[in-house]
């Protein structure tokens, strides 16, 4: 197994996942020196990415602009351009300019990789950003009442308890460029994200779970700091560990990063609301099957709660330091 350090003697790190969490953490590590390298989620089937994916049959992109966004070295009011999303326009409303960009790339090119590959250097993207595969699969998740409900966006509002997720096609490929990727990491990272509609979807790619047992690199999982309506209704931090056990056969994890620090009363009524809560620590029953846990005060709040991008990728890079040196 080869690993090693990248560009300018940087540590190699794997990030995998989707949604806005894998991108607001992103936003923390690109600050760092590492070469970085973010594998995304082709599952999603909503909003302006189900439209284009459905008509155009591509790679669904919303995920992927997300973190090409992240990544980018370009000047915010740049950034604000990719992720503006038309209210008006028969067959416009509703779409990210940075959906069409990257459709239109996807085009030019004639590949959805290439595209994305040449949108990275044209946004000087720091880092290399690519699809769990070259097209798009569909997700599937069987409930506890023996119910199959099809489509990423579908499951969490499917109003049942998910059982297992899986993948068509069962045994698809995913990019070589990606494989290559975790052999060559120093370090992999999993998450933050929806559990079963965002990180699990990647895992469920054959290869790229078998690369990452395999790989002698330091490999954490970054829990949520809620829980999600539809898709972890009262979890714990075990209970995340737990679902991506059972989905891929084994532990793959050494360390757990989660957030310990209080969250205001008024913002945690907010979410109930919505039927959120926080996901609740149970520290024995983690350290008991053998995870490393590092737990800090992680999150902001503004409008919604994130993570503390600085905080959380400090955090990141030491353990990949000591790593390092540990591994002389």
């Amino acid at each position: 197994m080869t690993t090693g350090q990248g560009r300018k003697g940087r540590p190699r790190i794997v990030v995998i996942g989707g949604g806005t969490g894998l991108s607001v953490m992103l936003r923390g590590l690109k600050e760092k020196p590492l070469d970085i390298t973010a594998i995304v989620t082709v599952a999603d089937d909503g909003g302006s990415s189900g439209i284009l994916r459905s008509e155009l049959e591509m790679v669904p992109p919303g995920d992927i602009r997300n973190v090409l966004t992240a990544l980018a070295d370009v000047e915010p009011m740049l950034g604000k351009m990719l992720e503006y999303r038309f209210e008006k326009g028969q067959g416009l409303a509703g779409h990210s300019l940075g959906n069409l960009i990257l459709a239109a790339m996807s085009d030019i090119t004639g590949d959805f990789v290439t595209g994305v590959r040449e949108l990275s250097r044209v946004f000087a993207v720091r880092g290399q950003v690519l699809p769990a595969a070259n097209h798009a699969i569909v997700l599937k998740a069987e409930m506890t009442d023996g119910t199959i409900v099809e489509g990423e966006s579908k499951i969490p509002r499917a109003g049942k308890t998910i059982k297992r997720v899986f993948i068509e096609p069962e045994l698809v490929s995913p990019l070589p460029e990606a494989i290559e990727a975790l052999k060559q990491a120093d370090a992999i990272l999993v998450g933050p994200g929806s559990l079963y509609t965002s990180i699990l979807p990647n895992l469920l790619v054959p290869e790229i779970t078998r690369t990452i047992v395999e790989s002698k690199a330091v490999k954490m999982f970054i829990c949520n700091v809620m829980t999600q309506p539809g898709e972890t209704d009262h979890y714990a931090v075990s209970d995340h560990l737990r679902a991506v056990r059972e989905h891929v056969g084994q532990d793959l994890f050494d360390y757990v990063i989660v957030n310990n620090g209080e969250i205001p009363p008024q913002v945690q009524d907010r979410y109930a609301e919505k039927g959120a809560k926080v996901v609740h620590l149970d520290l024995e029953e983690v350290t008991k099957k053998g995870y490393k846990v590092i737990a800090d005060q992680l999150v902001l709040f503004r409008t919604y709660l994130r993570h503390d991008a600085i905080k959380l990728s400090q955090h990141i890079y030491q353990l990949v330091e000591s790593w390092m040196l540990k591994k002389g």
